[in-house]
């Protein structure tokens, strides 16, 4: 399922003195089954852009089109096109709010006017896809978890729509490490082993390298950069530039590089720069 966004411009609070353009003709195709990252610093128009994507906010001008259906057309039934885009918003887990796991999953699919079954079914799956095994946390009080387990059963109860997309504004915020590497290491499961498509929005440059297909660099409204994460991470000067980096390993290769030594420096996981530091080292 492809999203197409064309000349896409948003403007908040239009003809008043409040006025703010946040999204300034955006042309972007997401496809089926990519896994996309958006980044940009805050105020970039990374919300803006995916608050877009299933109607919650309506174009000033542009168009969106999801399987070639129109979302700025007034014909268009909204409520289909939620089932297909799921949006999980920064600390989700503010939103739970039933007395145990199971119901807070359930709610989505209870209002969706689904069989007890189905329901059932869908909460069963969308726990074991974010690494919760249902019979030990079904009846488990959400407010006695984690925040990395909370953000799960949140992220759970978007997935238990069964939405093609899915779509993360910065998941990893305000975890402590061990919750950050569980969420990134779910995330990367949905796409790789149940095939979803995802579009993530993070600060994070280290994140995005590892688990991103494609970046878009979001500034001022308009994107910036787009391409593959070692095409954008070459790009440093630009980046710097509005007001981003790259990752910490890419800026130590770099350097490494300067000083004479015989090293990529188009590296960008902590991965890359053990294997390109261990073949320098081999070949000495």
């Amino acid at each position: 399922m492809s999203i197409k966004i064309e000349n896409l411009t948003h403007v908040y609070m239009p003809k008043t003195p409040f006025e703010k353009k946040a999204l300034d003709d955006v042309n972007l195709v997401i496809e089926d089954g990519e896994f996309l990252a958006l980044i940009g610093h805050t105020g970039s128009g990374k919300s803006t852009l995916i608050q877009h994507l299933n109607g919650l906010l309506e174009p000033t001008s542009g168009r969106i089109l999801v399987d070639d259906i129109d979302l700025t057309n007034k014909e268009t039934k909204l409520t289909d096109i939620r089932k297909k885009i799921g949006l999980v918003f920064q600390y989700p887990e503010y939103q739970l709010f039933e007395e145990t796991i199971e119901k807070d999953i359930a709610f989505g699919p209870n209002n969706l006017g689904l069989s007890q079954e189905e329901v059932s079914d869908r909460v069963k799956k969308s726990m074991e896809m974010v690494g919760l095994d249902y019979e030990t946390y079904k009846d488990v009080s959400p407010f006695d978890l984690s925040g990395g387990q909370k953000r799960r059963v949140a992220i759970a109860g978007v997935i238990a729509m069964e939405p093609k997309v899915l779509i993360l504004d910065e998941p990893t915020a305000g975890l402590d490490p061990k919750g950050r590497d569980d969420i990134l290491e779910q995330i990367k499961i949905l796409h790789q082993k149940y095939k979803m498509t995802i579009v993530l929005v993070s600060h994070s440059m280290e994140d995005v390298g590892k688990l991103a297909e494609r970046i878009v660099v979001m500034n001022k409204g308009k994107v910036a950069l787009m391409g593959k994460p070692a095409e954008i991470f070459k790009e440093v000067e630009i980046l710097e530039d509005i007001g981003l980096a790259v990752p910490q390993v890419t800026y130590l290769m770099r350097a490494l590089k300067e000083k004479g030594f015989n090293v990529s420096d188009e590296v960008f996981t902590v991965e890359q720069g053990s294997k390109e530091i261990l073949r320098m080292l081999l070949k000495k």
